[in-house]
């Protein structure tokens, strides 16, 4: 079986997938000051908790957007599944030709949702992971990899409008019932909620316009994915463990 770990800001998203099939999904918080054991007993844990046995593991591949991390995490699989893993780093085979000006710029986690939104469904299409940060990237119809928009997450957008005034409290981030509140939390779960379905909306439809492609599909996945799939069209398909499985596609090619 496969490990696939996708390191993000806030989570660890972990996998394990047998052939083509997920086993188990688990989350972590990132803790950059956690030891390699910690997260060692933390992933055996979960594993045995399912009556599944760390040496059953054969293979890791991971992706990182937190650097600092990564030696732990590589420490930690070579520790308790003896396995050296898998990183997403230039060079290694995708099946996507990336056309960013500095591909070594690009992230991991969106070269495997790439990857996985491209084979699993298709281009030209449209990628969006809503995550700490939400990301676009676009990749052709020949599997092209050509670029895309990066904002700031939706729980990122609420935590800046909180930190930056005075008086205005932390709210949920829900579909409030009408876009006109009538009190300090609905006016902002209104503005954070519809402002970011426009952002969305009016981001995919000028790529779409920009690329002459009105027929691209738009594939998303992260934390808040459904929520805001919720109130617009924009949104074709969802997919929560989308990265997980780009990472299982990626090392299944660098293994053939």
């Amino acid at each position: 079986m496969i490990l696939t770990l996708d390191i993000g800001n806030t989570n660890i998203k972990t996998a394990l997938f047998s052939g083509t099939e997920m086993v188990q999904y688990w989350r972590l918080k990132t803790d950059i000051a956690a030891t390699s054991d910690e997260l060692g007993l933390k992933l055996t844990s979960l594993l045995l908790y399912h009556d599944l046995k760390p040496d059953a593991v054969e293979g890791i591949i991971l992706s990182s957007v937190v650097p600092s991390i990564n030696f732990t995490i590589e420490h930690m699989c070579k520790t308790y599944f003896r396995q050296d893993p898998m990183l997403v780093v230039p060079g290694i085979r995708t099946g996507l030709n990336i056309k960013y000006e500095n591909p070594r710029e690009l992230g991991s986690d969106r070269i495997a949702n790439a990857v996985a939104a491209y084979t699993l469904y298709g281009g030209p299409c449209i990628v969006i992971d809503f995550g700490t940060a939400t990301t676009f990237g676009v990749v052709s119809e020949r599997g092209e990899f050509i670029g895309g928009a990066i904002c700031p997450g939706v729980k990122l957008t609420t935590e800046a409008l909180v930190s930056g005034t005075a008086k205005l409290p932390r709210v949920e981030i829900v579909r409030p019932e009408s876009v006109v509140g009538r009190n300090t939390v609905s006016n902002m779960q209104s503005g954070i909620f519809y402002g970011y379905v426009g952002q969305v909306n009016h981001i995919v439809g000028k790529i779409k316009q920009e690329l002459r492609r009105p027929d691209m599909r738009v594939v998303a996945t992260g934390g808040m994915a459904r929520l805001i799939a919720s109130d617009t069209d924009a949104i074709d398909i969802l997919d929560g463990l989308l990265t997980l499985k780009g990472l299982r596609i990626i090392y299944e090619r660098n293994c053939a």
